[in-house]
């Protein structure tokens, strides 16, 4: 028995390899997917106009592996009234951007976020 590590079926070229820590995480484990600043922005400024009006009342951001979640709340305890999200999967397709409703249905998908967000300059009312 030794204090060396056991390298066994990891091949020869396993010993003496150095790997940098960062590649190794990212590699491992990709980096969440985010709203930059400037989406954002835009993404608050048409909440504040809509928290305005008394139509939003509550947020949240998620920052999933595959994507990044705005959702909007009627209120904080039920399902979000709208979500506008940022799927990188998607930006040579559809675009990467959409607004969904509560039911699932996609609203507007583009490949810019104020293009997109102009779904909300229609007035939408949530139907029960």
């Amino acid at each position: 028995m030794t204090d060396q590590p056991d390298l066994t079926g990891c091949g020869p070229s396993a010993e003496g390899v150095v790997v940098e820590l960062n590649q190794y995480r990212q590699k491992h484990d990709p980096l969440p997917v985010t709203f930059h600043r400037r989406e954002l922005d835009a993404i608050l400024r048409i909440y504040g106009r809509m928290v305005g009006e008394g139509e939003w009342k509550d947020y949240a951001i998620d920052h999933l592996k595959d994507k990044a979640v705005f959702s909007v709340f009627k209120r904080s305890g039920e399902m979000p009234l709208y979500r506008i999200e940022k799927d990188p999967k998607l930006a040579a397709r559809q675009g990467a951007y959409s607004v969904i409703n509560t039911h699932g249905k996609i609203l507007k998908r583009g490949h810019e976020l104020p293009q997109v967000l102009k779904v909300f300059d229609k007035v939408l009312k949530l139907i029960d």
